[in-house]
């Protein structure tokens, strides 16, 4: 399979960079070309968002940058530094669905990570505490996922992605499923953990609001096979709160996405 032959370049990024991408493409066993090719560079601490339509590549680069899945061809570097443990801490992936266990607490579920890389039990019970107040679940440690909304079912997943502390969070469309008002408050804490933790934040969303209200930078990217077709810097005064969703600024940035993003449906059914 072309696939086996073409492994993620193990190099690490120019200085500044958490994550480089080089003439990368996917295509599967099947003949779908589901990516590239596809340049992107994405800085140390950057809040990027990949916005498209369903099926343009935007998970598929994520799996690459995680090393999930290995590109057919060019090369993915990403920045890896080294824990006080010795371990390597780059990526946190939070994905759609929750996956928690439901026979497990909250705190064995963010434990997780950590019981599979070996840590000291003092160790990460210090770390599942942190990771769990971070997102506002101190309360609930003991708790089972069957006693928890939606909104806190998420909450645990990305302290799952956080109590190993990464350099990079991964975040796949975590906010899809959820309500409205539940979704602003998240988007709310998640910048709010991005600028007391500065972490590099890729976050796959099909939302232009969404896209606009959290980042940095919004990457458009055109239908199958994925590549980018527009890129937006959203230069609005931190921090951000509602006085940004409901301005002028932010609606005109919207427009402007929307509008980039528009010629990536023609054709498409829905």
């Amino acid at each position: 399979m072309a696939e086996s032959a073409a492994l993620s370049d193990p190099g690490a990024p120019r200085a500044g960079l958490a994550v480089s991408l080089r003439g990368v493409t996917k295509i599967y066993d099947n003949g779908v070309a589901a990516l590239g090719p596809l340049d992107l560079d994405v800085a140390k601490g950057e809040f990027v968002s990949l916005l498209g339509p369903s099926g343009c590549g935007k998970s598929t680069a994520l799996r690459l940058i995680a090393g999930l899945s290995a590109p057919t061809s060019g090369s993915v570097g990403v920045a890896r530094s080294a824990g006080a443990d010795g371990a390597r801490h780059s990526i946190g992936f939070v994905f759609q669905e929750p996956t928690l266990m439901p026979w497990a607490s909250v705190r064995e579920n963010v434990r997780l990570p950590l019981k599979l890389s070996h840590a000291p039990p003092e160790e990460a019970a210090v770390r599942v505490s942190a990771a769990l107040t971070q997102v506002g679940l101190a309360d609930f440690a003991g708790a089972f996922p069957r006693e928890l909304s939606g909104g806190m079912k998420m909450r645990v997943s990305l302290a799952r992605a956080l109590v190993t502390d990464p350099d990079i969070l991964l975040m796949d469309e975590p906010f899809a499923a959820l309500d409205e008002i539940t979704r602003f408050r998240l988007n709310n804490d998640l910048l709010a953990l991005w600028r007391s933790l500065r972490k590099t934040v890729i976050f796959v969303t099909h939302s232009v609001f969404e896209s606009v209200y959290l980042s940095q930078r919004v990457i458009v990217m055109s239908a199958r096979p994925g590549r980018i077709g527009a890129e937006f810097h959203i230069d609005a005064p931190e921090p951000r709160a509602e006085e940004f969703r409901t301005s002028a600024d932010y609606a005109g940035y919207c427009r402007k996405v929307s509008s980039a993003l528009a010629p990536s449906y023609q054709g498409q059914s829905v």
